[in-house]
Protein backbone atom coordinates (compact mmCIF):
# COMPACT_ATOMS: atom_id res chain seq x y z
CA UNK A 1 0.00 0.00 0.00
CA UNK A 2 1.44 3.36 -1.05
CA UNK A 3 -0.34 5.48 1.59
CA UNK A 4 1.99 4.76 4.48
CA UNK A 5 2.40 8.27 5.91
CA UNK A 6 -0.88 9.49 7.36
CA UNK A 7 -1.64 13.01 8.57
CA UNK A 8 -4.51 13.53 11.02
CA UNK A 9 -5.55 17.11 11.71
CA UNK A 10 -7.29 17.89 14.99
CA UNK A 11 -6.33 16.22 18.27
CA UNK A 12 -9.76 16.01 19.90
CA UNK A 13 -11.61 12.79 20.69
CA UNK A 14 -12.11 11.82 17.06
CA UNK A 15 -8.72 12.95 15.78
CA UNK A 16 -6.76 11.18 18.49
CA UNK A 17 -8.83 8.02 17.99
CA UNK A 18 -8.22 8.08 14.25
CA UNK A 19 -4.49 8.62 14.78
CA UNK A 20 -4.43 5.69 17.20
CA UNK A 21 -6.05 3.18 14.85
CA UNK A 22 -3.75 4.14 11.99
CA UNK A 23 -0.66 3.81 14.22
CA UNK A 24 -1.90 0.46 15.55
CA UNK A 25 -2.33 -0.76 11.98
CA UNK A 26 1.26 -0.09 11.00
CA UNK A 27 1.05 3.38 9.48
CA UNK A 28 3.36 6.28 10.30
CA UNK A 29 1.08 9.00 11.69
CA UNK A 30 1.55 12.70 12.29
CA UNK A 31 -1.17 14.17 14.51
CA UNK A 32 -1.41 17.93 13.95
CA UNK A 33 -3.05 20.58 16.09
CA UNK A 34 -2.37 24.29 16.60
CA UNK A 35 -2.32 23.75 20.38
CA UNK A 36 0.75 21.95 21.80
CA UNK A 37 -1.05 21.30 25.14
CA UNK A 38 -3.89 19.67 23.21
CA UNK A 39 -1.37 17.45 21.44
CA UNK A 40 0.15 16.46 24.78
CA UNK A 41 -3.30 15.54 26.11
CA UNK A 42 -4.06 13.58 22.96
CA UNK A 43 -0.86 11.55 23.18
CA UNK A 44 -1.49 10.82 26.85
CA UNK A 45 -5.02 9.69 25.97
CA UNK A 46 -3.72 7.41 23.22
CA UNK A 47 -1.17 5.90 25.60
CA UNK A 48 -3.95 5.24 28.13
CA UNK A 49 -6.19 3.70 25.48
CA UNK A 50 -3.44 1.38 24.26
CA UNK A 51 -2.63 0.42 27.84
CA UNK A 52 -6.24 -0.75 28.30
CA UNK A 53 -5.91 -2.96 25.22
CA UNK A 54 -2.77 -4.49 26.71
CA UNK A 55 -4.50 -5.06 30.07
CA UNK A 56 -7.37 -6.85 28.32
CA UNK A 57 -5.01 -9.04 26.32
CA UNK A 58 -6.07 -7.54 22.97
CA UNK A 59 -2.65 -6.02 22.28
CA UNK A 60 0.87 -7.02 23.25
CA UNK A 61 3.16 -4.62 25.06
CA UNK A 62 5.56 -4.77 22.11
CA UNK A 63 2.79 -3.84 19.66
CA UNK A 64 1.74 -0.98 21.93
CA UNK A 65 5.28 0.37 22.00
CA UNK A 66 5.59 -0.01 18.23
CA UNK A 67 2.33 1.89 17.67
CA UNK A 68 3.49 4.74 19.89
CA UNK A 69 6.79 4.78 18.02
CA UNK A 70 4.90 5.38 14.77
CA UNK A 71 3.02 8.36 16.21
CA UNK A 72 4.43 11.88 15.91
CA UNK A 73 2.85 15.26 16.65
CA UNK A 74 3.15 18.64 14.96
CA UNK A 75 1.84 22.14 15.62
CA UNK A 76 2.07 23.41 12.03
CA UNK A 77 0.44 22.32 8.78
CA UNK A 78 3.74 22.64 6.93
CA UNK A 79 4.93 19.55 8.83
CA UNK A 80 2.43 17.51 6.80
CA UNK A 81 4.00 18.23 3.41
CA UNK A 82 5.25 14.65 2.98
CA UNK A 83 1.95 12.97 3.91
CA UNK A 84 0.50 10.32 1.57
CA UNK A 85 -3.06 10.66 2.89
CA UNK A 86 -4.79 13.27 5.08
CA UNK A 87 -7.73 12.94 7.45
CA UNK A 88 -9.25 16.14 8.86
CA UNK A 89 -11.04 16.00 12.21
CA UNK A 90 -11.40 19.64 13.30
CA UNK A 91 -14.45 21.55 14.49
CA UNK A 92 -17.67 20.86 12.58
CA UNK A 93 -17.78 24.24 10.84
CA UNK A 94 -18.00 24.56 7.07
CA UNK A 95 -15.94 27.75 6.81
CA UNK A 96 -13.18 26.34 9.02
CA UNK A 97 -13.02 23.16 6.96
CA UNK A 98 -13.02 24.97 3.61
CA UNK A 99 -10.25 27.26 4.80
CA UNK A 100 -8.20 24.29 6.03
CA UNK A 101 -8.65 22.30 2.83
CA UNK A 102 -7.61 25.31 0.74
CA UNK A 103 -4.38 25.49 2.80
CA UNK A 104 -3.78 21.75 2.55
CA UNK A 105 -4.27 21.92 -1.20
CA UNK A 106 -1.20 24.16 -1.37
CA UNK A 107 0.93 22.18 1.11
CA UNK A 108 0.58 18.47 0.34
CA UNK A 109 1.50 16.63 -2.85
CA UNK A 110 -0.98 16.99 -5.74
CA UNK A 111 -1.87 13.29 -5.75
CA UNK A 112 -2.77 13.13 -2.05
CA UNK A 113 -6.37 12.40 -1.05
CA UNK A 114 -7.88 14.84 1.46
CA UNK A 115 -10.50 13.16 3.65
CA UNK A 116 -12.83 14.79 6.15
CA UNK A 117 -14.29 13.13 9.23
CA UNK A 118 -17.35 15.38 8.97
CA UNK A 119 -20.64 13.79 9.99
CA UNK A 120 -22.89 16.21 8.12
CA UNK A 121 -21.13 18.86 5.98
CA UNK A 122 -21.23 18.54 2.19
CA UNK A 123 -18.04 17.09 0.75
CA UNK A 124 -18.85 18.73 -2.56
CA UNK A 125 -18.77 22.10 -0.82
CA UNK A 126 -15.50 21.30 0.97
CA UNK A 127 -13.89 19.96 -2.20
CA UNK A 128 -14.82 23.12 -4.10
CA UNK A 129 -12.36 25.03 -1.89
CA UNK A 130 -9.50 23.07 -3.49
CA UNK A 131 -8.04 22.52 -6.95
CA UNK A 132 -8.39 18.76 -6.43
CA UNK A 133 -12.12 18.13 -5.76
CA UNK A 134 -11.68 14.68 -7.32
CA UNK A 135 -9.43 13.80 -4.38
CA UNK A 136 -11.72 15.12 -1.61
CA UNK A 137 -14.06 12.70 0.18
CA UNK A 138 -15.63 11.95 3.52
CA UNK A 139 -14.17 9.38 5.90
CA UNK A 140 -16.59 9.44 8.82
CA UNK A 141 -15.42 7.28 11.71
CA UNK A 142 -17.74 6.31 14.54
CA UNK A 143 -17.03 7.14 18.18
CA UNK A 144 -15.13 5.62 19.96
CA UNK A 145 -12.90 5.11 16.95
CA UNK A 146 -10.68 2.32 18.38
CA UNK A 147 -13.76 0.16 19.08
CA UNK A 148 -16.35 0.96 16.40
CA UNK A 149 -15.87 -0.80 13.06
CA UNK A 150 -18.13 1.17 10.70
CA UNK A 151 -16.64 3.95 8.54
CA UNK A 152 -18.83 5.97 6.19
CA UNK A 153 -17.04 6.90 2.95
CA UNK A 154 -18.82 9.86 1.39
CA UNK A 155 -18.44 10.61 -2.28
CA UNK A 156 -18.70 14.27 -3.31
CA UNK A 157 -19.99 15.14 -6.76
CA UNK A 158 -16.44 15.37 -8.13
CA UNK A 159 -14.81 12.55 -6.10
CA UNK A 160 -13.09 10.06 -8.38
CA UNK A 161 -13.42 6.28 -8.30
CA UNK A 162 -9.67 6.09 -7.68
CA UNK A 163 -9.93 8.25 -4.55
CA UNK A 164 -12.80 6.16 -3.22
CA UNK A 165 -10.82 2.98 -3.88
CA UNK A 166 -7.87 4.38 -1.92
CA UNK A 167 -10.12 5.26 1.04
CA UNK A 168 -11.78 1.84 0.90
CA UNK A 169 -8.39 0.08 0.89
CA UNK A 170 -7.21 2.11 3.87
CA UNK A 171 -10.42 1.47 5.81
CA UNK A 172 -10.05 -2.27 5.34
CA UNK A 173 -6.38 -2.08 6.34
CA UNK A 174 -7.59 -0.65 9.67
CA UNK A 175 -9.80 -3.70 10.17
CA UNK A 176 -12.93 -1.61 9.71
CA UNK A 177 -15.97 -1.90 7.47
CA UNK A 178 -16.36 0.74 4.74
CA UNK A 179 -19.85 1.80 3.65
CA UNK A 180 -20.15 4.21 0.74
CA UNK A 181 -22.64 7.07 1.09
CA UNK A 182 -23.78 9.78 -1.30
CA UNK A 183 -23.31 13.44 -0.40
CA UNK A 184 -26.74 14.01 1.17
CA UNK A 185 -27.47 15.75 4.52
CA UNK A 186 -26.72 13.38 7.40
CA UNK A 187 -25.26 10.75 5.05
CA UNK A 188 -26.36 7.33 6.38
CA UNK A 189 -25.61 7.08 10.11
CA UNK A 190 -26.92 10.48 11.19
CA UNK A 191 -29.90 10.31 8.84
CA UNK A 192 -30.97 7.17 10.71
CA UNK A 193 -29.86 8.34 14.16
CA UNK A 194 -31.52 11.77 14.28
CA UNK A 195 -35.14 10.52 13.91
CA UNK A 196 -34.44 7.98 16.68
CA UNK A 197 -33.22 10.74 19.00
CA UNK A 198 -36.24 12.90 18.14
CA UNK A 199 -38.57 9.99 18.87
CA UNK A 200 -36.92 9.51 22.27
CA UNK A 201 -37.73 13.13 23.15
CA UNK A 202 -41.30 12.69 21.93
CA UNK A 203 -41.64 9.58 24.10
CA UNK A 204 -40.53 11.59 27.13
CA UNK A 205 -42.70 14.60 26.28
CA UNK A 206 -45.82 12.48 25.79
CA UNK A 207 -45.26 10.57 29.00
CA UNK A 208 -44.57 7.26 27.30
CA UNK A 209 -41.33 6.96 29.22
CA UNK A 210 -41.81 7.62 32.95
CA UNK A 211 -39.22 7.51 35.64
CA UNK A 212 -40.24 5.25 38.52
CA UNK A 213 -40.46 7.20 41.74
CA UNK A 214 -38.90 5.84 44.88
CA UNK A 215 -41.36 4.58 47.55
CA UNK A 216 -38.83 5.11 50.29
CA UNK A 217 -39.69 7.78 52.84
Amino acid sequence: MSSRRIAVIGSGTMGSGIAQVFAQSGFSVTLQDVSPPALDRARAGIEKSLARFVEKGKLSADDRDAALGRLATAATLDALASADYVVEAIVEDVDAKRSLFARLDQIVKPEVVLASNTSSISLTLIGAATKRPDKVLGMHFMNPVPLMTLVELIRGQATSDESMATATELTKALGKVPVEAADYPGFIANRILMPMINEAFFALMEGVALRRRSTRS
